[in-house]
């Protein structure tokens, strides 16, 4: 056994977690102040199932201090919190300065005023700001909340209780049986603590190269406004190479747009935390798969744990309603990204003469993984696929040219009127769908209109039939006449007498 008796744990988390996430939770251990002797006089932590339930009561108990800060949560975001912060300063953090912060706000409003020759949209209330790489992870740490815990909480749980009843299949004569209360616990601790560390290294990666508080698509903020990371502006601008004042000014103006969207389509963050809410209630782990996978793995190797954990033997399994949940997200972010780069495209091409080659470095960046798609795909498995923002690019920009950017702006007055998945698919068909489908509504209110006021053509006779009308007098007929009488008829004479008493000869 090592002298240093936080060994044994961290070489435990990191059969589990890996060795990056163990070394960070074995800090925590070690700046919690937890008791090293009672950890020391814990043997063969190597193996869950073969701890006495006094050694895992004691671990259980030091785990806690460890994962002290999940909340009322799954998830502890107290520890993912402080990963992600650690991951963004590691990487060098500068502060803003007095020129830095002048710079973006002064960048920011130029923005604005491009954008009004673009948009009918507003600008966004709120502050123009300037945001150092921990700035950005802890301004928009409550809506990372917001949009991967649905999905955190629901893959934990349904991963601690696929292991729960595994344990639950194990004969009363195993120790990890009569132990299963406290393992299944201690492991939803442990999975809670995994998925936090998780999220903050992503988000903490995110905040290294983040140029702004839209750069994922997502309102990334509780309350409106708009900002940029200069440490990463300028990081961007070296990397292609481009004139640092002309990118500050191209990410402005799609900062500014984005928020204007978001200002003013009050539904849209909604239906995107709702879409990931709807994915996460349908997040089933195939317990057998398991089961299968644990069977096969020595709990003693923790290379072989890991590499178990590795192949995704946990992985969820999508179910159709978490596809169709995937598609509406996917679809709704496309149609974000692809406003944003049209409206920005006519913001910009009178004033900005690398605005084409850097809308075209943007497409490519996205193509080739930006961190978009990364930590979407690393939190909730979303894939964001270019495709469809290239779709929607031309689906935007069609609007604009034929309608006018009014009317083009008006598709996002209620999520019933934005173009739908399968609108996206052929976007140079929109205009003559929708118009389409408004003749044939048209027509049908026209006819139930008609039916409702007895105008409609072969109603007629169903109204004479309901409402016992007489039917319209015929040519000749007098005033007092009956339905049917002829020409000559008195009053009282029998239909067709022309006046003359039953039995009597005409001429008479």
């Amino acid at each position: 056994m090592s002298e240093d008796p936080f060994d044994e744990i961290e070489q435990m988390l990191s059969a589990m977690f890996g060795p990056q996430m163990a070394a960070d939770a074995v800090g925590a251990l070690r700046a919690s102040g937890v008791d090293p002797e009672q950890l020391a006089r814990m043997s063969g932590m190597g193996d869950l199932s073969r701890l006495s339930p006094a050694q895992l009561g004691g671990l259980q108990a030091q785990m806690q201090q460890l994962f002290a800060g999940a909340g009322s949560g799954t998830v502890n975001w107290k520890m993912g919190q402080d990963l992600a912060q650690r991951t963004v300063r590691g990487a060098g953090d500068p502060v803003i300065t007095a020129a830095d912060a002048e710079q973006t706000r002064n960048a920011l409003a130029v923005a604005d005023l491009w954008l009004d020759a673009a948009t009918d949209f507003m600008p966004a209330p709120g502050p123009r700001e300037a945001w150092t790489r921990s700035q950005w992870v802890e301004r928009t740490l409550p809506v990372w909340k917001d949009v991967c815990a649905p999905v955190a909480d629901a893959a934990t749980s349904a991963l601690a209780d696929a292991l729960e009843h595994q344990l639950g299949r194990l004969p009363e004569s195993e120790p990890a049986a009569a132990q299963m209360g406290a393992l299944g616990r201690l492991m939803r601790s442990m999975a809670g603590t995994a998925f936090g560390l998780q999220l903050g290294q992503a988000i903490g990666e995110l905040g290294r190269e983040a140029v702004a508080a839209t750069d994922v698509g997502l309102p990334l903020t509780r309350e409106p406004g708009t900002a940029l990371v200069p440490t990463n502006v300028t990081a961007f601008a070296t990397e292609l190479e481009a004139d640092a004042e002309q990118v500050r000014l191209f990410l402005a103006v799609r900062e500014a747009a984005a928020a204007r969207l978001y200002a003013h389509v009050p539904w849209l963050r909604g239906q995107l935390l709702a879409a990931v809410e709807a994915y996460a209630r349908g997040i089933v782990i195939d317990v057998d798969a398991v089961e299968q996978a644990v069977a096969q793995v020595d709990p003693n190797d923790p290379e072989a744990i890991r590499r178990a954990l590795e192949s995704g033997m946990f992985a969820p399994q999508e179910t159709a309603a978490q596809k169709e949940a995937l598609e509406h997200l996917e679809t709704l972010l496309a149609l974000v990204e692809g406003w944003v780069e049209v409206v920005s495209a006519r913001a910009l091409a009178p004033h900005l003469p690398l605005a084409v080659a850097l809308r075209e470095m943007v497409r490519r960046r996205r193509i080739q993984g930006g961190p978009a798609e990364q930590v979407f795909a690393r939190l909730i498995g979303l894939e964001f696929r270019p495709r469809r923002v290239r779709e929607a690019a031309r689906l935007w920009e069609k609007l604009g040219a034929e309608l006018g950017d009014a009317e083009r702006d008006a598709f996002w007055r209620h999520p019933d009127v934005v173009p739908t998945a399968a609108e996206l698919a052929n976007p140079d068909d929109f205009l003559t769908m929708r118009r389409a489908a408004q003749d044939l509504d048209a027509e049908m209110d026209a006819d139930l209109a008609s039916l409702l006021d007895g105008t409609l053509g072969y109603a007629d006779g169903a109204k004479d039939a309901d409402t016992g009308a007489t039917p319209a007098s015929e040519p000749g007929d007098e005033p007092g006449d009956e339905p049917g009488d002829e020409p000559g008829d008195e009053p009282g004479d029998e239909p067709g007498s022309g006046g003359s008493e039953p039995g009597s000869d005409p001429g008479n």
